[in-house]
């Protein structure tokens, strides 16, 4: 990183504007994510309700396993971010895949064949996690690896679709499966997706990243990562606010609102309306990430947040669930939009060799807080109330992303 990198961040990013990427690379992560994708959004349809099976188990158990993967991705994702910037990147989200495959497996099994018990899926989850840690940061670095400079927010924007299409079908389809037929087999199907991920990064060969360091210790390289966040206030500032959004609107979203649905709506099927309403928000939102280039990404990224943090509300509010999954839908837009403009945004401003490293201090600041969120979402909600401490979650999260949204360098971020 040179002494004039930081001030050159508020100034515009240039360069022409390309709708699709092409070429073969890209065709191959883009499918092996798109089914991977669908497998995920399974989970967060299907694991509430697997919990809610055990014997005994209730509210913050659900709590505890959710939590349980988001601590262990915490806790390793500075280690995986190092490590991505070492290794070839597909090579590690490959090796992910495989460990994730294998716990996804684990937790199926037991579940279906009736031996499950909290403490294994607690483990299994913390296993998952941990590996997820390696595969986020590389995934980052790797798409300016298959892609052209200025194809960089067309492809995510592509990745996004296929996530979010994956959050139309997954809950859809784990609605279908859980009431059919049970939570475990369609976390079997999630081991399934990891397999096919694999099979596709198994025949990646992206370019080479060029390096302008030479290669150090760990620590020094987590210290270079560290200077290229906190040498850039947007970046910094931006991430205090994810921090916020992953500590209080998603696990009360994810904690409240099944168990809303489930009290008031009529189970798995209604949570899956929901889910399936915000997936095709998601849709829309990276439909048209695809060609809107705004001029200032910070402030799009900040107020799209702003519409996000609404979520955990709304699941929780008295209206009819069609009423919700319409509402929801137009969050979706948002934290599709928010979060394509920021991948961009980093991967067009941050040293390519240098990227999963500023990646994992983003997952960090994002998600360190969030295994805690899980903790306390449960008490919360017993004292304040499920609505009360939705809304909670909800004003806190919008006072902090409308104090980023008006600082400087924020602001400033520009393209043209």
């Amino acid at each position: 990183m040179t002494a004039t990198q930081p001030e050159l961040d508020p100034q515009p990013i240039r360069g022409a504007k390309r709708p699709f990427p092409r070429g073969r690379e890209f065709r191959l992560l883009f499918a092996g994510q798109s089914v991977s994708s669908i497998g995920d959004r399974l989970v967060m349809v299907a694991m509430p309700f697997a919990v809610l099976t055990i014997p005994g188990a209730g509210l913050s158990d659900v709590g505890l396993v959710l939590g349980s993967s988001a601590l262990t991705l915490a806790l390793f994702v500075l280690i995986g971010g190092v490590w991505a910037d070492r290794l070839p990147r597909q090579l590690t989200m490959l090796a992910s895949d495989i460990v994730r495959a294998i716990a996804q497996a684990g937790t199926a099994t037991l579940l279906i064949t009736d031996h499950a018990h909290v403490w294994h899926l607690i483990v299994l989850q913390m296993l998952y996690g941990a590996a997820e840690a390696f595969f986020r940061p590389a995934a980052l670095g790797l798409v300016p690896q298959v892609v052209e400079r200025e194809e960089i927010q067309s492809a995510n924007a592509l990745m996004g679709l296929s996530m979010n299409v994956g959050m139309v079908a997954g809950p859809a389809a784990a609605g279908i499966l859980v009431a059919w037929a049970g939570a475990g087999v369609a976390l079997a199907v999630d081991a399934g997706s990891f397999v096919v991920s694999a099979a596709a990064l198994a025949l990646l060969k992206p370019r080479p990243v060029v390096r302008t360091e030479d290669r150090t210790s760990f620590l020094s390289e987590l210290a270079g990562g560290w200077r290229e966040v906190t040498s850039r206030t947007w970046v910094w500032s931006l991430i205090l606010s994810f921090t916020a959004y992953h500590f209080l609107v998603l696990p009360s979203l994810f904690v409240l609102g099944p168990a809303v649905a489930e009290s008031d709506r009529g189970g798995a099927a209604a949570w899956g309306i929901i889910s399936t309403g915000f997936g095709i928000g998601a849709v829309l939102g990276s439909l048209l990430a695809l060609r809107w280039r705004p001029s200032r990404p910070g402030l799009v990224v900040a107020g799209a947040l702003c519409i996000g943090a609404t979520q955990c509300t709304i699941v929780v509010s008295p209206l009819s669930t069609i009423v919700v999954a319409l509402l929801e839908a137009l969050t979706g837009v948002g934290v599709a939009i928010c979060f394509t403009i920021w991948e961009t945004a980093l991967q067009e401003r941050i040293p390519e060799a240098a990227q999963s490293r500023v990646s994992s201090f983003d997952y960090l600041g994002s998600l360190t807080l969030m295994p805690l969120g899980y903790l306390v979402v449960g008490p919360a909600a017993h004292l304040l109330g499920t609505k009360g401490a939705a809304l909670a979650a909800t004003v806190i999260t919008l006072a902090v992303a409308l104090a980023v949204a008006l600082g400087r360098d924020v602001r400033r971020l520009s393209r043209q």
